[in-house]
């Protein structure tokens, strides 16, 4: 580490004789320059541990001499480009610990010489594809913390070269390969899978199990079809909507057939509805865990064992002239274009003339909110647990602004919008006020947010902008540090130049007083927060900026 600041010099392409460059460690940001592509004799890169941001350049691929490729630990994005498969020399790439997405290329099967391959801790998707068994040279391999799906390709027995790997995390299915690699790995965190070693439930009953889930699930889950797909079913849903209030011979034919939404879409939610309505007794209260605004969240135990979230909305939202159904779709058309691991996982939904809801992810630990409020489940929240929801709460509204097109504000953080899972990793929920925002649009609108965490231009402007959410992000980063809303802090203190962070005052007490490191690491979270208090929307930093100011 050389406490290297700024970006890569695009002048540094000229230094074509360079055989080893090694920037790891320091405060680099910005986007990798494409001037690299240069350095023709270039054996071994790392640019690990830095703040670099934006995807890979593709021109990577004619780097052909490079044996060693290390960019973990950034903020890079976008798919990782099939280029790399041209690298034939390499025998150590590791990628980890960005926010790469999409699927794995199927160029990789061209790294024959490759020998120890690091993907983990992004956000990667579908299958884990059968050409990786083709890397003969393959030793270890670590995909955990991704979105993998399906199955694992049985050609991972014909590996006799890997000997470790690690696919915990995922969501994974189906029998695990036989082969000592698997044996010595990790898998926890993959429900679905199954096999004679370990803690995993054998295959035998795995398999009875999954086909009668399978059987009532496959018809009710909703997939990515796409924004068109989407967009047609959500105006058809409007028209259905319009004409049943105008005519009431239609509105009772309607009612005939409870399922008018997916049929809009061709889908059939019989089961669906039949399984959530049973396994929450019809929405009874007993099976209530939190109600706000329009909408109740029951949950939902199958007999299956799977426990879902189901945030049902008020049958007022779409009864009479007066309804504005717009909560309910706002939520499924933005939970249905976005997927990352700090952002709820979204599973389906039904609106018919009885019920409309939600079906998502159930996370155990809920909220911030019912956390912090908690005088024992707080003294279990330690200090590394909240930094790492803040950092989660951050890398999600990055995703959100800067990842998606187009961009996408909240407009509702809050602690009672972040839940916790098992091992308190952070899930922004609740996208019933979110904001798509057009390039060529005022993006005028209503008042939306909670009390508290709304930022303060929204006293004279309705003009939604990605700052709203900064500034609640930093509301809400203080709440986690102090175990309580900020209150007059976040106000009163609303740049670093005007006061003195005395940390010991301001954390938590319940909590044990935190070692110097750790009190170091929170004092710059603090800071960070306090910058996304400046009352000037403008002035406030983005939240990719904000990502790599927590990663320093």
């Amino acid at each position: 580490m050389n406490n290297i600041y700024g970006s890569i010099p695009p002048e540094i392409g000229d230094s074509s004789k360079l055989q080893v460059l090694d920037l790891s460690s320091n405060h680099i940001f910005g986007k990798i320059p494409v001037q690299l592509v240069k350095l023709f004799s270039l054996n071994k890169l790392i640019l690990s541990l830095n703040q670099l941001f934006g995807g890979v350049p593709l021109e990577f691929g004619t780097l052909t001499e490079l044996q060693y490729l290390d960019l973990s630990a950034n903020k890079l994005s976008s798919s990782i480009p099939m280029s790399i498969g041209n690298l034939l020399k390499l025998h150590y790439l590791n990628l980890s610990n960005n926010q790469f997405s999409h699927k794995i290329p199927t160029e990789f099967e061209k790294l024959i010489h490759l020998s120890e391959l690091d993907l983990s801790h992004n956000i990667l998707q579908e299958e884990i594809l059968p050409q990786i068994c083709k890397m003969e040279s393959l030793e270890k391999l670590n995909l955990s913390h991704n979105n993998l799906s399906d199955f694992i390709p049985r050609c991972f027995e014909e590996m006799r070269s890997l000997s470790w790997i690690d696919i915990s995390y995922n969501e994974l299915q189906g029998p695990i390969p036989n082969s000592t690699a698997f044996k010595n790995g990790l898998m926890e965190g993959n429900k679905g899978l199954c096999g004679n070693f370990k803690a995993l439930p054998s295959c035998d009953a795995f398999t009875s199990h999954k086909q009668t889930f399978r059987k009532k699930w496959v018809v009710i889950a909703l997939p990515i079809l796409g924004m068109v797909v989407l967009l047609i079913g959500l105006i058809g849903f409007f028209f259905l909507f319009r004409r049943r209030k105008r005519d009431p011979q239609e509105k009772r034919s309607s009612s005939a057939n409870p399922f008018g939404f997916f049929s809009v879409l061709n889908f059939n939610g019989k089961f669906l509805y039949e399984e959530i309505t049973k396994a929450t007794g019809n929405f009874g209260e007993k099976y209530c865990i939190g109600k706000g605004g329009q909408r109740s969240v029951y949950k939902a135990e199958l007999p299956s064992g799977n426990i879902f979230a189901v945030k049902k909305f008020k049958a007022e939202l779409f009864s009479d002239e007066t309804a504005n159904p717009s909560e309910f779709l706002n939520e499924v058309l933005a939970l249905t274009e976005i997927r990352h691991r700090n952002i709820i996982k979204f599973h389906g939904f039904c609106s018919n003339a009885q019920h409309s809801f939600i079906v998502c992810e159930y996370l155990a630990r809920g909220s911030l909110t019912t956390i912090l409020r908690d005088d024992a489940a707080a003294k279990e929240f330690s200090w590394n647990q909240r930094m790492n929801v803040i950092k989660g709460v951050a890398n999600a509204l990055s995703y959100l602004h800067h990842d998606c097109v187009p961009p996408i504000v909240h407009r509702d953080i809050s602690s009672k919008n972040v839940l916790l899972d098992s091992e308190y990793e952070a899930r922004v929920s609740d996208f019933g006020f979110a904001k798509f925002l057009e390039p060529h649009s005022s993006n005028w609108t209503e008042f939306a947010g909670t009390v508290g965490y709304a930022a303060p231009e929204l006293a004279y402007t309705m003009r939604a902008t990605e700052k709203y959410d900064v500034y609640s992000f930093g509301v809400l980063a203080l709440e986690v540090i102090k175990g309580y809303h900020p209150r007059d802090f976040s106000t009163n203190f609303s740049s670093i130049s005007n006061m003195i962070i005395e940390v010991n005052q301001i954390l938590d007490h319940r909590l044990p007083t935190p070692s110097r490191d750790v009190t170091d690491k929170l004092r710059s979270i603090m800071e960070v927060a306090i910058l996304c208090l400046v009352e000037n929307p403008e002035a406030r930093p983005t939240m990719e900026e904000v990502c790599n100011l927590l990663c320093k």
